[in-house]
C-alpha cells in the first residue's frame, strides 16, 4: 500500500506517510499533542527535537490526515495521525508496543488464524478534533485493514491523568457493561494491573458514565470495540490506559457499510 488518498472529507485527506519529512513532521504532532498539551515526561532527547519518536516508529505505517486548505508543504499540513504496526511487524520488533502494559502476546497465540494489527499513538490537534476528522481517520483505517486482510485490531486507549479513582464511574461502565467476550480477553501485566470495577454495577449511573468516556473510546464502542481486563497507569505519558479489542468480523455492519463504501472510492 503507498501513499495514495485513502478517503476525503472536505479539505481533510487521510493517506499514509510517504517519507521521512512526513513522519519526523508526524511525531511533531504527537509531542505538541502528548508533550505540549497533555502534560506527558518528557526526557533530554524529548526537549531538544520536540518529538515523540521510539523504536517502534520504524517498523510502523503511519496513517495521517492533511489539512489541504492549510498552507505550505504537504509535512506541515498533518493535524492528525495514528500508528499502525502489524503483527509481522511487531514480530520483527520482539514484540507488540502494548506488551509492557497487556498479555496481547497471549491473545495473538490463542488466535493464529487471525492477523493483528495494534493502533496507537492516535491524536489529532485540537481544532480539528470533531466528528469529521474521526470519520476520515476511520475511512483510512477501514481502507487499510482491507488491504492487508486484517482480523482483529487492537490496541490501549487512555484517560487523562494517574489515578484512576478520578475515573470510577467510567472506569467501572467499562468493567460492567463493556468487556470483552472470554476467547477475546487481554488482562493487564500482573505487575501493573489496576481493577476498573470499582463501583458495583448498580451504582454506575450510564449515562453520566458514557457522557465522561474520553471521545475516542466512545468511538471505539460506537462502531462494536470491547474492552480487556484491567486498567494499567502509565506514568511517563500521564494517562490511565485501558486495553481495545476489535475484531473486524463483528464491528457493526451498518459502520462496515458505511465506512467501506466510502474507502471503496479511494480503493484504486
Amino acid at each position: 500500500m503507498t501513499g495514495g488518498t485513502l478517503g476525503r472529507i472536505g479539505s481533510l485527506e487521510v493517506r499514509l506517510a510517504r517519507n521521512d519529512a512526513e513522519i519526523a513532521a508526524v511525531q511533531e504532532v504527537r509531542f505538541r499533542v502528548f508533550y505540549g498539551e497533555l502534560g506527558a515526561r518528557r526526557d533530554a532527547l524529548h526537549s531538544l527535537e520536540e518529538r515523540d519518536r521510539d523504536r517502534f516508529d520504524a517498523l510502523c505505517d503511519h496513517l495521517l490526515v492533511v489539512d489541504n486548505a492549510l498552507p505550505g508543504p504537504d509535512h506541515r499540513r498533518i493535524v492528525g495521525t495514528y500508528r499502525l504496526l502489524r503483527q509481522e511487524s511487531a514480530a520483527a520488533a520482539g514484540g507488540f508496543y502494548s506488551d509492557d502494559e497487556f498479555e496481547l502476546e497471549k491473545l495473538v497465540a490463542r488466535h493464529p488464524g487471525q492477523r493483528f494489527l495494534e493502533l496507537g499513538r492516535s491524536c489529532v490537534l485540537k481544532e480539528y478534533r470533531s466528528k469529521r476528522t474521526i470519520e476520515i481517520l476511520w475511512q483510512g483505517l477501514y481502507a487499510y485493514i482491507n488491504h492487508h486482510a486484517i482480523g482483529v485490531m487492537t490496541g490501549c486507549a487512555s484517560f487523562h491523568g494517574t489515578e484512576p479513582a478520578a475515573h470510577a464511574e467510567a472506569l467501572s461502565y467499562l468493567a460492567h457493561y463493556c468487556r470483552t467476550e472470554p476467547q477475546w480477553d487481554v488482562r493487564a501485566v500482573a505487575g501493573r494491573y489496576r481493577a476498573m470495577d470499582m463501583l458495583p454495577r448498580e451504582a454506575v449511573n450510564t449515562r453520566q458514565a458514557i457522557a465522561a468516556l474520553p471521545p475516542l473510546i466512545k468511538g471505539y464502542l460506537r462502531v462494536g470495540a470491547r474492552i480487556g481486563d484491567g486498567c494499567v497507569v502509565d506514568h511517563d505519558f500521564g494517562t490511565t490506559d485501558v486495553f481495545i479489542v476489535m475484531p473486524v468480523a463483528e464491528i457493526g455492519a451498518r459502520y462496515l457499510n458505511y465506512y467501506g463504501a466510502e474507502a471503496e472510492r479511494f480503493a484504486a
